[in-house]
């Protein structure tokens, strides 16, 4: 396979690992307000924007009730977890990759400024993406489309593919009319992936960078710590 024109990249979960931490603040932050949801019921969330998350999880009356106060609390839990955040493997050497084929990046986030402006500079990529989006840049977060197409916008380009570890991932992007490479690193099972839409599953962003530098027919070989197998490729939609 070949490089993509250009790429779209989830943060959260598709280049560091996160996902978990988010978990656990929202959780926190959800109890806090006397609402006892399970860990894996929001891990299912995670992904969506803040303003989608509490009515997903906990319904549109606990929204109406007590959304903004329990934002406003999972941001200070966050902000204790931050620290443990770590970038996933592969994702620093993906980031070279493109930049050295040059092939623009461009991150798709609804993250708090705070928080994908700390990202960026522990993936060292401020010299190696077009740019990035925080909640600040849109009026709707994943799935609808806006980011990505905020994204296509500022890439000057739409042959681009996403890339990231959510169903509402690839809903965004199918929305905005991209094919989606998915990874495994935001817990997010192959199948389901493959069933929400999604082109190609790899075990972690660093499987992607090898396979897109392997020649057809060539195995891949990570020396960086990712993942040297592509799990499911779907038929038709292949990147």
């Amino acid at each position: 396979m070949t490089w993509p024109h250009a790429l779209v990249l989830d943060v959260d979960g598709t280049l560091v690992d996160s996902v978990y931490q988010h978990t656990v603040a929202w959780v926190r932050a959800l109890r806090a307000h006397d609402l006892d949801i399970a860990h894996s019921t929001v891990h299912r969330a995670i992904g969506l924007g803040g303003d989608k998350l509490v009515a997903q999880v906990a319904g549109q009356q606990a929204e109406d009730a007590a959304g903004p106060a329990i934002r406003q609390r999972w941001e200070t839990e966050f902000d204790s977890l931050r620290p443990q955040v770590r970038p996933l493997p592969g994702a620093r050497q993906l980031l070279t990759a493109a930049a050295d084929r040059g092939v623009p990046v461009f991150l798709s986030s609804s993250g708090r400024r705070v928080d994908i402006e700390h990202y960026v500079q522990l993936l060292g990529a401020e010299h190696a993406v077009v740019g990035w989006t925080t909640a600040d840049d849109a009026s709707h977060s994943k799935p609808d489309p806006e980011l990505v197409e905020i994204a296509l916008t500022r890439l000057g380009t739409r042959d681009a593919i996403m890339v990231g570890d959510t169903g509402w991932d690839v809903e965004a992007a199918r929305r905005a009319g991209l094919r989606t490479a998915t990874v495994l690193t935001g817990g997010w099972g192959s199948a389901e992936l493959v069933e929400a839409g999604a082109s190609v599953v790899a075990p972690n962003i660093g499987a992607l960078r090898w396979m897109w530098d392997a020649p057809p027919g060539a195995p891949s070989a990570a020396g960086d710590g990712s993942a040297q197998q592509v799990v499911a490729v779907s038929a038709g939609r292949t990147p």
